[in-house]
């Protein structure tokens, strides 16, 4: 799964990766929690470009009556996504695109011991495009925009943490992921899980645990922490 997530590139490398007129205007994030906003990429209606948009993580239906169903669904596996009714019309017409540095899982300990969580990123040190969709939710007061992330299963590096790992949609393909066709011509090659030579695990600080904690201390070696606290 992907249930912690960092999006802290400089704008203009956000602009540059992902082809956008404007460079967006944002603060670096190091531990993105559900229902909490976060960059995503989508087509713009009126333009048919790429835009930048801020949405909530956790995806509600526009069916929903109550939009709290988002904080259980921030992922979904993109095996079943085109059955699921509650991602079904998404996968259809809206995909987007999730620009993340780094992702993070831990390894579940035994024994009463914390968990130790490991960060995740591209050996290149480009961003990652998280596969997503996105879904429109009227309120009464005003329209709420969610996504959601699409999970795989894990390749030989994530493997041994967890059994699911977002799917990382490679730049050749993002036009493809998102047009409205997408779903139609691209499952097979996207659901493949991203080739693990490409990626770099790193041991953590347990500082990340906490979703209140921010900044890039949030990717400090563990030895590294303890030793800046003394």
């Amino acid at each position: 799964m992907c249930g912690r997530f960092g999006q802290f590139s400089p704008a203009e490398t956000l602009a540059a990766e992902f082809n956008l007129v404007t460079p967006p205007k944002y603060g670096p994030r190091y531990n993105i929690a559900p229902n909490q906003p976060a960059l995503v990429v989508r087509t713009a209606r009126q333009t048919g470009g790429r835009e930048l948009a801020w949405m909530q993580w956790g995806l509600v239906p526009s069916w929903a009556k109550d939009p709290n169903i988002g904080a259980r669904m921030i992922n979904a596996r993109i095996e079943t996504a085109a059955e699921k009714p509650a991602f079904r019309a998404a996968f259809q017409r809206r995909h987007s695109l999730v620009p993340a540095d780094v992702f993070y899982e831990w390894d579940r300990k035994k024994g009463g011991k914390k968990n130790q969580p490991y960060a995740f990123k591209l050996i290149s040190g480009r961003p990652m495009a998280l596969a997503g969709l996105w879904e429109y939710w009227e309120t009464v007061d005003g329209a709420l925009e969610t996504f959601t992330i699409l999970t795989t299963s894990a390749n030989r590096l994530i493997e041994t943490i967890h059994d699911r790992m977002p799917v990382i949609v490679p730049p050749d393909v993002y036009d493809a992921w998102l047009s409205a066709e997408a779903d139609l011509v691209l499952p097979a090659r996207v659901a493949e899980p991203f080739p693990a030579e490409q990626m770099e695990r790193i041991m953590i600080d347990t500082y990340v645990n906490d979703v209140r904690h921010e900044g890039p201390e949030c990717l400090s070696p563990p030895v590294e922490r303890q030793m800046s606290l003394l």
